[in-house]
C-alpha cells in the first residue's frame, strides 16, 4: 500500500488527529544507511513522528528533530516539512542490541533514557522556535507525548512503530498523533483513555492491513477526515551544486591541501548516504573560483 497521511478531527472538532503509513519511507531510510533493525525502527519511529509534526506547519515552514540520548546509537536526525518530505538518519547505524525484556527490538536501549529530545521549527520568523524535554523512556512514542504536553501544552497521544520483517527490510510502518483541545468533558477523555488503552499495537494494526481511518474510528467514533495526502516522501536537499557551495567555503588553502593530498574528494551526506565525488580536473576548477 503507498504511504500516506490523513488529517482529522473528533468529538465535534474538540480532538485533533493525524495518521500516518510510512512503511516505504522508512525502508527507503533503511536502505540508504544499511541500518539493522533497532536503528532502522528508531529513525523510522522518530522520522514517522516528524511526518505528522510536519503536517501541522504550513507553507515553507520546516521543523528539525534531534534525539539526543546516552544510548549506543547516538544522536538520530529527522527534518520535516509542510510539503510532505522527510529525510534524517542516526549517528550509529550498525547498532545490533539483543531483543528486551518482552522479545521487541531495545529502541530505549539503543536511544538511551537519559538526554533530551530537541524540536526546532523554522517557521519563518527572525528567531526559530526552539523545544526541548528530557527523554522520559527511550521508547520515543513516550516521550513525543511528553514533547507535546510540556512544551506545547497540548495534550496528546502518541504512537509509532516499525515492523522489521526477517529479511531485515521494513514490513510495515506508520503511527498516529491525538490531540486533545479545549473543551473535551472529563467523561469524554476518560473515554478516549479507555479506547486508547484497548487498542492492539500500531504495527499488528497495519501488518494486517488495517486502513489509517479504521484505525482512527476503533477509538474515535466520530471521525472526519479532513484532509488525505499521498505526497509524503523521503526527499534529501542535498545536490552536486550545494556540495561544491561547501568546498568552495573550505577556501583557496584547505582545498588546495586537500587536492595535494588525495588529488581527488568525495563528500557523503549525513541525511541520504550519497556520495558527491570530485576528481582532479574538477577540484582544480573550484580552486580557479577561489
Amino acid at each position: 500500500m503507498q504511504d500516506y497521511l490523513i488529517r482529522a478531527t473528533a468529538y465535534g472538532g474538540k480532538v485533533r488527529a493525524f495518521a500516518v503509513l510510512t512503511t516505504s519511507i522508512v525502508e527507503e531510510m533503511r536502505r540508504r544507511h544499511q541500518t539493522t533493525p533497532v536503528a532502522t525502527a528508531a529513525l523510522g519511529r522518530t522520522a514517522t513522528a516528524g511526518i505528522m509534526m510536519g503536517a501541522m506547519l504550513k507553507g515553507d515552514e520546516k521543523l528539525t528533530i534531534q534525539v539526543k540520548g546516552d544510548g549506543p546509537i547516538g544522536q538520530i536526525v529527522v527534518d520535516a516539512d509542510a510539503k510532505g518530505d522527510v529525510r534524517g538518519y542516526v549517528d550509529n547505524p550498525a547498532v545490533d542490541l539483543p531483543l528486551n525484556a518482552v522479545g521487541k527490538l531495545n529502541v530505549a536501549g539503543a536511544v538511551g533514557t537519559d538526554g533530551f529530545m530537541y524540536v526546532i521549527k523554522d517557521l519563518g520568523l527572525k528567531e526559530p522556535y526552539r523545544g526541548s524535554v528530557p527523554i522520559i523512556s527511550g521508547e520515543l512514542g513516550e516521550d513525543f507525548t511528553y514533547y507535546f504536553a510540556k512544551s506545547e501544552q497540548t495534550p496528546s497521544a502518541v504512537a509509532l512503530g516499525v515492523l522489521v520483517d526477517v529479511n531485515l527490510t521494513v514490513k510495515t510502518a506508520g503511527g498516529f498523533i491525538i490531540q486533545l483541545l479545549p473543551g473535551l468533558a472529563d467523561e469524554e477523555i476518560m473515554q478516549i483513555e479507555k479506547e486508547l488503552g484497548a487498542l492492539p499495537p500500531i504495527t499488528s494494526l497495519l501488518d494486517r492491513g488495517e486502513k489509517l481511518e479504521n484505525i482512527l474510528t476503533a477509538f474515535l467514533p466520530d471521525v472526519e477526515v479532513l484532509e488525505r495526502r499521498e505526497d509524503i516522501r523521503f526527499q534529501c536537499k542535498c545536490s552536486r551544486e550545494r556540495v561544491e557551495r561547501t568546498l568552495l567555503s573550505l577556501g583557496r588553502n584547505e582545498m588546495e591541501r586537500i587536492q595535494e593530498e588525495n588529488g581527488h574528494a568525495e563528500v557523503v551526506c549525513h541525511f541520504c548516504n550519497e556520495a558527491y565525488r570530485f576528481n582532479g580536473e574538477q577540484l582544480e576548477e573550484i580552486i580557479r573560483q577561489l
